[in-house]
């Protein structure tokens, strides 16, 4: 692995996540180049990477351009076989980096992995951002093994095999450069959220595969950028899913699915205006608005490869059904 392997952390403003987390990443990364790309701080970030980190590269982006730009920017004068892109809140374990590199020696066409994804501040629970490996539904929403909208399971061992996925998770994310590369990078279009599910299924759409590979365990803080009480998460959230559908998806029917988004986001904004408020709620109108006068164009597959594609609604079976877990769910998957 020595000189093949790059792990990349994206910084803004994180002093302190990097002093909680990057320890760890330092302790247990052996044979791997760590970098962290510091996307415009106005903290001490830098001065403590310099004076506390000295093991670590430090790249410094021109400017903030969000999660998209900012590893774009970073990861393109680098040369390693593979980019490992690690959010600055996480956690990592030992052994996290070998499994899947061997992975990728062993699997030509797995383009993109990720490790188990757990909970930082609940240990024995799937986190948010990844758990055990993203899905998408015919519709376009995302969820994972092991965690439905907000509901999370508990880590009993259920998912502990490899199994191809969707997406990957932006939290901590191995891919071939050449592959990332060849795609463009990401979106910059979207600044942050969603931008790792375009990326695989513009990925899955050439036939490539994703790969959950759980004998990698790293755990995540998160909302280490914008919490959940941020209104522009909701906006970022609804505009960059319905970009991401739109440009991806390869059935002959994409334009009714968005008209079908508009009416379950319609009963979405009704959700958060009881339960979260104007801002969140009107910040689903903006996204809608901004998707729609977004500069987009559709992907044409190559060799499109539908693998992780649920059959039915996750909205329909998670709201109106009540079921809460990945193994719940009744329609199938491509």
């Amino acid at each position: 692995m020595s000189n093949q392997t790059a792990v990349v952390i994206l910084n803004w403003n994180g002093v302190k996540h990097l002093r909680t987390f990057l320890p760890s990443v330092v302790q247990y990364t052996d044979n791997a180049t760590i970098y962290v790309a510091d996307n415009g701080s106005t903290d001490d970030s830098i001065s403590v990477l310099k004076n506390e980190f000295p093991q670590v590269q430090l790249i410094i982006n021109k400017e903030n351009g969000g999660f998209a730009k900012g590893y774009n920017d970073a990861l393109m004068h680098l040369e390693e076989e593979f980019f490992i892109l690690l959010n600055s809140d996480v956690e990592v374990t030992k052994n996290w980096i070998q499994p899947i590199v061997d992975y990728f020696g062993e699997n030509e066409s797995c383009a993109i992995a990720q490790p188990k994804i757990k909970a930082y501040l609940q240990k024995d629970e799937f986190e948010y951002a990844g758990a055990a490996g993203g899905f998408i539904d015919y519709l376009g929403y995302p969820f994972c093994q092991g965690r439905l909208f907000q509901s999370m399971e508990k880590d009993l061992g259920q998912y502990d095999h490899r199994k191809e996925i969707f997406w990957a998770s932006g939290a901590c994310m191995f891919i071939r450069s050449s592959v990332f590369k060849n795609l463009g990078g990401f979106d910059e279009n979207y600044f942050a959220h969603m931008e790792e599910i375009d990326l695989c299924w513009r990925a899955k759409n050439r036939g490539y595969q994703v790969y959950y590979v759980p004998e990698s365990t790293v755990y995540h803080l998160g909302g280490g950028s914008l919490q959940s009480s941020n209104p522009r998460k909701t906006f970022l959230n609804f505009r960059n899913s319905l970009a991401t559908l739109y440009k991806n998806d390869q059935s002959n029917y994409t334009v009714l699915k968005i008209i079908w988004r508009m009416k379950l986001d319609a009963i979405a904004f009704i959700k958060f205006l009881l339960s979260n408020g104007i801002d969140h709620a009107w910040a689903i109108i903006r996204a809608h608005f901004s998707f729609y006068a977004m500069p987009k164009a559709r992907i044409k597959a190559i060799d499109a490869n539908k693998k992780g594609i649920y059959k039915g609604s996750v909205v329909w079976e998670y709201f109106f059904h009540s079921r809460k877990k990945f193994i719940q769910l009744k329609k199938g998957f491509n």
